[in-house]
């Protein structure tokens, strides 16, 4: 049985969280296992999904309503024990420093560019120790 990575996917906007399971695909890289995708619209349903555990990596939308990606992804590295990595989506590259400050583990500018998305995703999958990928 092959292993599984979770990835949650943090969005208000539903063609956002389209992007980004398309750019993932069954699996970034052929080096990581095949991804199972949990999305979440509201603040509230990364925070109880990340208490529940199991979370790989965490793709959020910095763009994202009510609260942005960003603050999101400082929040949780503040308040979740062993966070998962987090890539986030920026609107423009000038807002790298902003991922910088929110403690993004990656930042991938959105609209999701499906090669580099699942470049930055797949990198930080493979600081997870799968076994028999």
């Amino acid at each position: 049985m092959q292993p599984t990575a979770t990835v949650l996917v943090y969005s208000d906007d539903s063609t956002t969280r389209e992007q980004v399971r398309l750019a993932t695909g069954r699996r970034p890289a052929p080096d990581v296992p095949v991804v199972e995708i949990l999305e979440c619209a509201t603040p509230a349903a990364v925070i109880k999904e990340l208490d529940r555990g199991g979370i790989d990596v965490c793709v959020l939308d910095g763009e994202a309503v009510p609260m942005g990606g960003m603050g999101m992804c400082r929040q949780i590295k503040d308040e979740i024990f062993n966070c998962p990595p987090v890539l986030l989506l920026i609107g423009r590259p000038q807002d790298a420093w902003l991922a910088t400050w929110s403690r993004a583990d990656a930042a991938v500018t959105h609209p999701v560019d499906p090669v580099e998305f699942a470049s930055a995703l797949a990198s930080l999958l493979r600081r997870k120790n799968f076994q028999n990928v």
